[in-house]
């Protein structure tokens, strides 16, 4: 008779690779401003810095150009991708039509423990307002955003999301630089939560509309005062 097996344990967590942490480490820097927009991004100086292979950076700047922070130039290579408003503009439009539904039936249809849940993320985010790290402060807001639209099982347009989410990332750090903005932004994502956890969808939508129509009025004057080169 065969012996009976163990059962495995669940892996809570998937271990980031070489490539996962390098991937993060230049999203970041790019995000973060340490490589300017129109920069060339040089493999053997980001092979020495980050103390990586030629194949690991040539990897991660192939998943960074299909994130749309970097772009191939014929005979020049890669640089760090420049976004305007005409692109902005398009991916607020998308956020607005996605994170707006996800929100209204989030808010329609949720679990009892979902509330305890969003409230913790909410926490979390306001905790992060004061970090010198901006990343921490957006890894902090995507999470919130990917709790209402796991509840609201709008999961195909979460994927949507994190397909733009290099780019949504650069302009949240955009917008979060301007004066007073984090406190306003912190004050729309209460409003989200209230709204949902109200389970209103007509508050939560209208909540949303006013998170990102201010987002985007931020990023309009900017990017158009720099004429476009972030």
């Amino acid at each position: 008779m065969p012996a009976e097996r163990s059962t495995l344990l669940k892996i809570d967590k998937t271990p980031q690779t070489l490539r996962d942490m390098v991937q993060e480490r230049m999203r970041e820097a790019i995000i973060d401003g340490h490589f300017a927009p129109g920069e060339r991004l040089v493999e053997r100086p980001l092979c020495d810095q980050l103390g990586v292979s030629r194949t690991v950076v040539r990897e991660t700047i192939r998943y960074l150009e299909a994130e749309g922070l970097v772009e191939i130039i014929p005979n020049k290579g890669p640089i760090v991708a420049t976004l305007n408003w005409d692109q902005a503009k398009q991916i607020y439009n998308i956020r607005l039509q996605l994170e707006a539904s996800a929100a209204a039936e989030c808010s329609a249809h949720q679990s009892p423990a979902f509330g305890e849940k969003l409230s913790s993320a909410l926490n979390d985010l306001r905790a992060k307002m004061d970090d010198t790290e901006w990343s921490d402060l957006l890894h902090a807001t995507t999470h919130f955003y990917e709790l209402i639209f796991r509840e609201a099982g709008h999961d195909i347009a979460w994927d949507v999301v994190q397909r733009l989410n290099g780019r949504i990332s650069r302009l949240r750090a955009l917008t979060i630089s301007a004066q007073g903005r984090e406190r306003s932004g912190i004050s729309h994502m209460q409003s989200i939560h209230d709204a949902i956890l109200s389970q209103d969808p007509r508050a939560a939508r209208s909540a949303v509309e006013a998170h990102i129509g201010e987002a985007s009025r931020i990023a309009k004057r900017f990017l158009q005062d720099n004429d476009g080169n972030t």
